[in-house]
């Protein structure tokens, strides 16, 4: 497995990045199939790593920005099959997770996902809907080719869990900025940056902050007390419109407001 793949590669992006680090999300497939290349191709060279989700029927953590277009991908017929045909056929240098629920990678079929996963060039994978505590399968397959399992915590997660998710996970850990859906944008408060920092001393990962991250003020808040963001909603508003989805990244990043 080359070493711009795996649960390490990931982690060595998030720390070597200058700044805050950014994960960009997408949906695969949207706004076209057709368009989706360049979409990646914008996104990859701009962001610290890539979340592509794959599409679902029933995508519960998730806004409806993020859920209409996982609809228009399914309509237009993506499946994760189509997904891991894309990758293969691809050369991406930056780190890249699956974001998706599990029945499609259940689907697909464990005994296969690993090896597809690195024919793919994906370092690994969150899957919102999936406990840790039932998540033994998974990790038998991921695990022996390095790849990672995010785990997510959340505002409401009790302590003692927090220690023990944060000490589980591979790759980095991913804090939920609120107890809602993806989307809403979040104002970070004293309260959310203290819940930040608690899930920074809990772990010896990196720490991602996503959820409702959509500027670059937000960005900065952040920027100090965990190790980089998660954008998603905001980034697929931004190909909704048509707009360049790199340009959007880089002005987070930059000194002149997003």
């Amino acid at each position: 497995m080359a070493e711009r793949v795996g649960a390490a590669a990931i982690t060595a992006a998030i720390e070597g990045s200058d700044g805050p680090a950014l994960c960009a999300y997408v949906t695969a497939g949207f706004p076209s199939p057709a368009a989706f290349p360049d979409v990646l191709r914008s996104v990859v060279a701009a962001a610290d790593l890539v979340e592509i989700g794959v599409p679902f029927t029933d995508p519960m953590a998730d806004g409806l920005t993020i859920q209409t277009s996982n609809r228009v991908a399914l309509r237009a017929g993506v499946t994760l099959g189509w997904v891991f045909e894309l990758l293969e056929a691809s050369i991406i240098e930056t780190p890249t997770l699956l974001m998706g629920y599990y029945n499609p990678f259940l689907a697909h079929g464990l005994e296969d996902l690993g090896a597809s996963l690195v024919r793919s060039g994906v370092s690994g994978l969150i899957v919102p809907d999936l406990p840790f505590e039932e998540s033994g399968p998974i990790r038998q397959v991921l695990d022996p080719h390095g790849l990672a399992l995010v785990q997510m915590v959340a505002p409401t997660t009790p302590p003692d869990r927090l220690r023990w998710l944060a000490a589980a996970g591979t790759g980095f850990v991913y804090a939920v900025t609120t107890t809602g859906v993806t989307g809403r944008r979040v104002d970070l408060e004293s309260d959310d940056l203290e819940y930040l920092g608690r899930v920074k001393r809990a772990a010896t990962l990196p720490v991602l902050a996503g959820f409702g991250i959509r500027s670059r003020r937000q960005v900065e808040a952040v920027a100090g007390v965990v190790d980089g963001v998660i954008v998603g909603s905001a980034l697929i508003e931004v190909i909704e419109r048509g707009e360049d989805p790199g340009a959007f990244l880089e002005a987070l990043r930059s000194k002149v407001p997003a």
